[in-house]
């Protein structure tokens, strides 16, 4: 029953996103909906999107590519958040970030493929419609291309994870891992960028001899890295706008949406049947298996 209404599901939303992207006809009007809203993001709106592997059978692990849509929402901090924020030194108590109605769509797709069905999703959700919209990521080039295709509205942020790893691979290729001075470089470079100090953080860079063989990849492009996302990386103006800097609900999503059921000991896929599963699962975990159900096996005539 799952595989058959998940390939329904898969089937369903393949068609879906190649009318969200088709050219438009002569006498249809940009007022027509090719996705019909459901539960439509009222206020603020993120969307985030990551790769997460899956084993296939005959082709070895493949990349998934997942795409969740959230509410975004401002919050006052608790009266323990900020007991804990006090004790920790810090006098400002920053509003808290909480997002939440999310959506998926996931499939084992090309980014390209994946940018139709991201988009027919935002559709859906009414990111077209929002006026304030913002998108956290790794900082993947397929992401940054395909988000800035769909939705160019958003404001794109670098989830503050990944930028402060960056800044710890350089920091232990000049100072060695775990010794205390290098502590203090990521813990310098990391108020710059909080603070909005992105060009410092750039120009600290590129007077250090990260070009040797010793240092490894990831510490030598860091200048580049930080240089191309720098717009990216204004987390002084998001958080002044209310936008989250993390992309916890993406990697939360790679964990409990498909891992949970498709990365078990020993488990490998079909890829039809690992299409029909990620479809089920999304509509699943977004909250509308009734409504999904309805559209496959009862759609309004």
């Amino acid at each position: 029953m799952t595989k058959a209404f998940g390939a329904e599901m898969a089937a369903c939303k393949a068609a879906e996103a190649q009318q969200a992207i088709a050219v438009s006809q002569v006498g249809e009007s940009p007022r027509e909906r090719r996705v019909a809203l459901h539960e439509p993001i009222q206020a603020a709106s993120n969307v985030s999107s990551d790769g997460v592997m899956v084993f296939v059978r005959g082709e070895g692990w493949k990349e998934a590519k997942m795409a969740v849509f959230s509410a975004v929402e401002v919050l006052p901090p608790t009266a323990e958040r900020r007991r804990r924020e006090q004790r920790r030194g810090k006098r400002q108590h920053e509003d808290v970030v909480r997002l939440s109605k999310h959506s998926y769509c996931v499939g084992l797709w090309d980014a390209d493929t994946f940018g139709a069905y991201q988009y027919a999703e935002g559709l859906r959700r009414g990111l077209d419609l929002s006026d304030r919209c913002c998108s956290v990521n790794d900082g993947a080039r397929w992401i940054e291309r395909i988000t800035q295709a769909n939705f160019p509205h958003a404001e794109q942020v670098v989830d503050w994870g990944h930028s402060v790893q960056h800044l710890w691979t350089v920091a232990d290729a000049l100072y060695g891992e775990g010794q205390p001075a290098a502590a203090r470089w990521v813990a310098q470079r990391k108020d710059e960028l909080w603070t909005g100090d992105i060009e410092r953080v750039i120009r600290v860079l590129d007077t250090l001899d990260l070009a040797r063989p010793a240092c490894p990849d990831l510490a030598r492009q860091a200048p580049g890295y930080f240089r191309h996302n720098r717009k990216r990386m204004r987390y002084d103006h998001f958080r002044a706008q209310g936008y989250p800097v993390g992309s916890g609900t993406v990697e939360s999503g790679a964990k409990n949406v498909v891992q949970r059921r498709l990365k078990r000991p020993g488990r490998g896929w079909n890829p039809d049947n690992a299409q029909a599963m990620l479809a089920a699962l999304g509509e699943l975990s977004s909250g509308r298996f009734q409504w999904a159900w309805q559209q496959v096996y009862h759609p309004a005539a």
